[in-house]
């Protein structure tokens, strides 16, 4: 009888000494970091050559930028395809977009569906910024004795830092420094 005590305990004790080593971390880097993703929406208008865009393209192009809820923080590209451009509907589309407050990149995206012959693709490029796994309340708080950080542990600042961040891209690449532009300052805490 006193033998099987004996492996009991020892068994409870091998057991329980695994509790709480779930997501072990030992230095003071949160292990919680952001994740930008970016997502890629296209619209196919048709060219017209003497006038480049008709004006019931141009409709159907607002309207599909006011129900994808373009705005601040979107990128706005053009494509032709194999073709050259059309100044013209390079044009209009211009200033479709700066009704919007955004510019028009000068590099379009891969897109991968194939193009017709005579029309446009607009490629609206969105990022978001997001912290995946937290809140992370898998390991205990109250007791410590492993010298590691919690679980959650950054959590809190790198949500909140996803969050605010204006242009999720600067997360991953970050910005020239061009001088200060105080339009963009401006409008950043506008929106």
């Amino acid at each position: 009888m006193r033998k099987i005590a004996i492996a009991l305990v020892i068994g409870t004790a091998v057991s329980l000494s695994a509790c709480g080593t779930k997501n072990m971390n030992r230095s003071v880097n949160s292990v919680h970091q952001p994740v930008v993703e970016r997502a890629q929406y296209a619209i196919d208008l048709n060219l017209d050559p003497r006038q480049g865009i008709l004006p019931q393209e141009l409709q159907r192009l607002e309207q599909w930028m006011g129900m994808m809820e373009v705005g601040y923080g979107d990128r706005i590209a053009l494509d032709f395809g194999t073709g050259y451009g059309n100044k013209a509907a390079e044009d209009s589309i211009g200033r479709v977009a700066a009704r919007r407050g955004l510019l028009v990149s000068d590099y379009a995206p891969v897109t991968p569906q194939a193009f017709a012959p005579g029309t446009v693709r607009v490629v609206v490029t969105r990022s978001t910024a997001t912290v995946p796994g937290c809140p992370d309340w898998s390991r205990k708080s109250e007791s410590e004795f492993w010298g590691a950080s919690h679980s959650n542990y950054g959590c809190a600042t790198n949500s909140n830092m996803a969050a605010m961040v204006a242009d999720p891209e600067d997360l991953v690449r970050g910005r020239d420094a061009e001088g200060s532009n105080t339009r963009a300052g401006v409008r950043a805490v506008k929106e």
